[in-house]
């Protein structure tokens, strides 16, 4: 008889035999953990099982796409995964090395319903994980994830015959060919191509090739050590190398992906870095032309502008704020019909007629360059003056764990919300409302804000902050946020801060 879970520790004869699985790997919308620390080989396979379990249960058609991220361990888990599908009786079609859009689309251009990619995104090495889903272009979310533990961790996991393996060539191909269409530039375009040797490198720069774009390479040699740094658009480290390659090269901007391609980040023309929320509005005024009185979903961690911009409100747009998570999001775009969605950590989520309605950083950056050529006149940088202007903060992580990090929260939520209902004022304003669909945005009643929530990936809070008035009433409400934050003594240290 296997040993339970919790009993297999690694460098053990059971670690070789039996699955182990921390059940925290169990995230809102992604699976993601440590390997091998909290994840072994087995356990991999186990979770294929209920993956494939999870289907048949659900009535879907037992045929899946999967795809791997470049990192040395990942065909390796990606393997053991296959083999617990196939146990299930599911179908595997096998697209081979990929970005998490690539597999995605293998779902629309193999006309299969599900799909499961192993990739830790753009945590470093050393962390795995599986980006899943059954109802295209969506992905798992906490009710999925839920039923998807339940089964795995509760061993009821369901052999069935009819499982196969097929590795199907010529995805990757038909994606770029998809991305790229028929478009090419009608106006010269140098973009700093930043990939930071992951796996976007085997994509984005033919992408701007082959719709005519100059590329500059920064880091574009697959290597799966990441030898420069973390490819994460979202780290100021990935933007400032950004930044600094466009000012040494004269380019028009510089385009910058995550490990596994869902991400885009970008910086303009004077080597400013433009967080992915206002690029999003950037994006959002010049479809808003084209497609008048559409609707944009937010994540709560985004700008204000979406709502108060004069110029959306004029193309008579709707803004829509949601929770953060690129599930959420995506589900969030096709149940009210949206255009697209912008969150601030570099997915969009562009729908049809533009995209299919998942993340994919290669859709945003050839977006990108349509929009630049739709506006010739005009740099990223007079794009960026253009908007209203705000003070914001990157996106700051205070660790906590991810046994305790939810009950901090909602004890930081009810903080925040006592706070407010007894009229206490935050950076010295009067506070307009919290919202709190996902922790607690503390609205000013100038339209500044703060806001503290859980991260979903990691062990970690996430805080953002947004002046519509001065970098200096950024860091008073900052300071105010983070004042409540520090009564947990469970919230270490900030990874980054203003």
């Amino acid at each position: 008889m296997t040993k339970p879970f919790s009993e297999v520790t690694p460098n053990t004869w059971s670690f070789l035999r039996d699955p182990m699985i921390k059940p925290t790997g169990f995230r809102e919308y992604d699976a993601r953990w440590k390997y091998p620390d909290e994840i072994n080989l087995p356990g991999m396979t186990a979770l294929g099982l209920g993956l494939g379990t999870q289907m048949q249960k659900r009535g879907i058609a037992p045929v899946i796409a999967v795809g791997n991220d470049y990192r040395d361990y990942s065909l390796s888990i990606k393997n053991a995964l296959i083999v617990g599908l196939m146990q299930a009786g599911i179908q595997v079609k096998d697209i081979g090395p990929a970005l998490s859009p690539m597999a995605y689309f293998a779902q629309f251009h193999l006309d299969v319903p599900a799909v499961a990619m192993v990739t830790a995104s753009h945590n470093p090495n050393g962390w795995t994980g599986v980006k899943m889903g059954f109802d295209r272009p969506l992905t798992h979310g906490p009710d999925e994830m839920s039923e998807l533990r339940d089964i795995v961790l509760n061993g009821k996991g369901v052999a069935h015959p009819g499982g196969s393996y097929e590795f199907v060539d010529g995805v990757k191909e038909a994606y770029i060919d998809d991305l790229v269409g028929d478009f090419k530039m009608s106006r010269p375009l140098k973009v700093v191509c930043a990939t930071g040797n992951g796996t976007a490198a085997a994509f984005a720069p033919e992408i701007f090739e082959r719709i005519g774009v100059q590329v500059v390479p920064s880091h574009n040699d697959l290597d799966y050590t990441f030898p420069n740094y973390n490819p994460n658009p979202e780290a100021m480290e990935m933007l400032h190398d950004m930044s600094d390659t466009v000012k040494a090269s004269g380019a028009d901007l510089a385009l910058g992906f995550d490990g596994d391609g869902d991400r885009c980040g970008v910086v303009d023309d004077e080597g400013e870095e433009i967080f992915a929320d206002k690029v999003g509005v950037i994006m959002a005024r010049d479809l808003a032309k084209i497609y008048p009185n559409s609707t944009f979903v937010a994540d709560v961690k985004s700008t204000g502008l979406f709502a108060s911009d004069p110029e959306l409100r004029a193309h008579g747009v709707k803004a829509d704020y949601w929770k953060t998570g690129h599930s959420h999001m995506k589900r969030r775009v096709k149940e009210i019909g949206a255009l697209a969605g912008f969150e601030k950590s570099g997915h969009y989520f562009l729908a049809e007629p533009v995209g299919r309605g998942y993340d994919c950083g290669m859709r945003v950056a050839v977006e990108i360059c349509k929009l630049m050529d739709r506006n010739p006149d005009q740099s990223m940088s007079d794009l960026r003056k253009a908007l209203p202007k705000t003070w914001s903060t990157p996106t700051m992580s205070p660790y906590a764990a991810d046994t305790e990090k939810y009950d901090i929260l909602q004890r930081l939520v009810d903080k925040l919300v006592a706070m407010a209902d007894a009229g206490e004022s935050f950076a010295g304003r009067a506070v307009k409302e919290v919202v709190t669909v996902n922790g607690a945005r503390v609205i000013l009643d100038n339209g500044s804000w703060g806001l503290v929530r859980a991260s979903s990936n990691t062990p970690n809070l996430v805080v953002v902050c947004e002046s519509s008035e001065s970098e200096d009433e950024l860091r008073a409400i900052f300071a105010d946020i983070d004042a409540v934050i520090r009564t947990e003594p469970g919230v270490g240290e900030y990874d980054q801060t203003i």
